[in-house]
């Protein structure tokens, strides 16, 4: 039997899946697959860049579909205007489309001792349950749980019941921690989450993070830095006082979110030098929109930024990010969602005040 896989869907995840491999002893690193799933994002050449590291046995591509790649499905999403109707076309819907995603399946996970999954609620949640293949869940992002508890919001109106038919029934399925064969969640941060779950386990990112040497951090930035004169370029560029840099996210329409971005940056450009660093899945051309500002590549995750000690800044600014894992910068702001009522509906980025 093979030892581990993780099933990733963003770079963030595969940088946090280095940070668990590399806090094994050396003897047992290089003994787990690594799936990098493109339904969110286009990885690029990660997955040569990866492989080149020697950390992973196998790096292997998903083809995961979302539900509207199967036209079937529509139909169990329709309101029939009743709890109960509603119910059981819930109840086909995860059976359905289980079966729908099994041929795009890239390995056979009852090989594994053990299965880590960031993003449950991606269709890779539904066919493990279905197929009662045991796993740990991996926070999404960091402290994501904090700032939008998806498996209450999307499960609002009789939590419990819902949470009880996933768990224990597996009739049908409820992301993070309460699937029947999830053993555990991986959290950053129990004590930020308002809400507990029975199969909550914390495991501190900056715990990892800390561990780290210096070889090791060579060794995420092979796999993640295609570029590493054009970046250091960059971090020469950032030398001196009084520089800010501006986190993008794929927020609202791309109109809007030029518009987001435009505000900020007149907020905070009276007080230093501009630097973007776009978001992996803002999908919006910095480059050509902000060609004035110098930009980092977007499929850096920002915590590589704090491997560089000559990397500062005065000030890192982000919307609605968690900006707890910034090492980097002398304050960090994170606007919230007051600013981000002036852009859109506000119950839209409030969400854990309609649990």
């Amino acid at each position: 039997m093979n030892l581990r896989i993780y099933v990733c869907h963003t770079y963030y995840h595969v940088y946090v899946t280095f940070l668990k491999e590399l806090a094994l002893p050396a003897e047992s690193r290089g003994h787990a697959d690594l799936v990098l799933s493109k339904m969110s994002n286009d990885f690029g050449s990660l997955r040569e860049r990866v492989e080149s590291t020697g950390l992973f046995g196998r790096v292997i591509e998903f083809d995961e579909k979302r539900e509207d790649f199967f036209p079937e499905l529509a139909v169990f999403r329709k309101d029939t205007g009743s709890f109960m109707g509603n119910f059981r076309n819930r109840i086909r819907f995860t059976k359905r489309y289980a079966e729908l995603e099994a041929p795009y399946i890239p390995v056979d996970f009852r090989e594994y001792r053990d299965v880590y999954v960031y993003c449950d609620s991606d269709p890779i949640g539904y066919y493990l349950n279905r197929n009662k293949i045991r796993y740990h869940a991996v926070e999404d992002g960091l402290n994501c749980l904090k700032n939008f508890d998806a498996a209450r919001y999307d499960n609002r109106g009789h939590f419990k019941l819902k949470a009880f038919m996933s768990m224990y029934l597996n009739l049908i399925f409820v992301q993070n921690g309460y699937g029947k064969y999830c053993i555990d969640m991986e959290v950053n941060d129990i004590s930020a989450i308002r809400y507990p779950c029975p199969r909550y386990v914390e495991q501190s990112r900056k715990a990892l993070s800390d561990r780290l040497t210096q070889e090791d951090k060579e060794l995420i930035l092979k796999a993640f830095i295609r570029d590493k004169d054009s970046l250091e370029r960059r971090i020469e560029e950032c030398s001196g006082d009084g520089r800010i840099l501006i986190l993008t996210e794929p927020l609202c329409t791309p109109e809007i979110r030029e518009r987001i971005f435009r505000d900020v940056i007149a907020m905070y450009e009276p007080e230093g030098a501009i630097f973007i660093k776009p978001h992996p899945r803002d999908g919006l051309d910095y480059r050509r929109l902000f060609p004035e500002y110098p930009q980092f590549d977007a499929e850096v995750p920002m915590e590589l930024l704090g491997f560089f000690p000559g990397l500062r800044f005065k000030k890192a600014v982000g919307v609605l990010t968690e900006m707890s894992g910034i090492s980097f910068a002398d304050e960090t702001v994170r606007l919230g969602p007051d600013f981000m009522d002036a852009y859109e509906e506000p119950l839209i980025h409030r969400q854990n005040e309609q649990i």
